[in-house]
């Protein structure tokens, strides 16, 4: 009998640096996000707003780095051989789903802070209503941007199986 090629996933597919370096670069432009939505929900309540969105920032980078590393364990919407040098990478499709994963559990955490920091239901609920529209779209630019990059990628191994 013939033998066949099988790629085998190794680790993954990515580094936990990479995951991390992503994170915080995520996190910059969400943050960055999240307190410009606050300020303008509080009527310009600039101590409100930084408080929000610099609070969040401690708490999505650990939601995030998890919500990264779990999807790493997930094949689905991974295409093979794209990229030169790594043999894996994400679908549009993948990084659609990702998305909106990723915006449900931002989107409890921005309400549950902002109700913290304002102390008000109609600002935590307008804040987390407008980042359903403006974090969906940032964050899949965020997703390609990064599915382009090379650096922190593993190569998929090839083995040969047996029939």
């Amino acid at each position: 009998m013939a033998n066949k090629n099988k790629y085998i996933h190794a680790h993954h597919g990515e580094t936990k640096r990479r995951s991390l370096v992503k994170a915080f670069t995520w996190r910059l432009v969400a943050s960055l996000d999240t307190t410009v939505i606050a300020y303008f929900i509080t009527g310009g309540d600039f101590k409100q707003a930084i408080s929000i969105g610099g609070f969040e920032i401690l708490t999505k980078l650990v939601i995030y780095f998890f919500h990264e590393r779990g999807w790493n364990s997930v094949r689905w919407g991974k295409k093979v051989g794209d990229i030169p040098g790594v043999k894996t990478a994400d679908r549009k499709r993948r990084s659609v789903v990702k998305a909106t994963t990723w915006r449900i559990l931002g989107g409890i955490d921005t309400f549950v802070l902002s109700k913290i920091f304002t102390n008000s239901y109609k600002h935590a609920s307008a804040i987390a209503l407008i980042e359903v529209i403006t974090k969906p779209i940032l964050y899949f630019f965020h997703e390609r941007f990064w599915n382009n990059l090379i650096w922190g990628k593993r190569e998929f191994k090839q083995i040969e199986n047996e029939a």
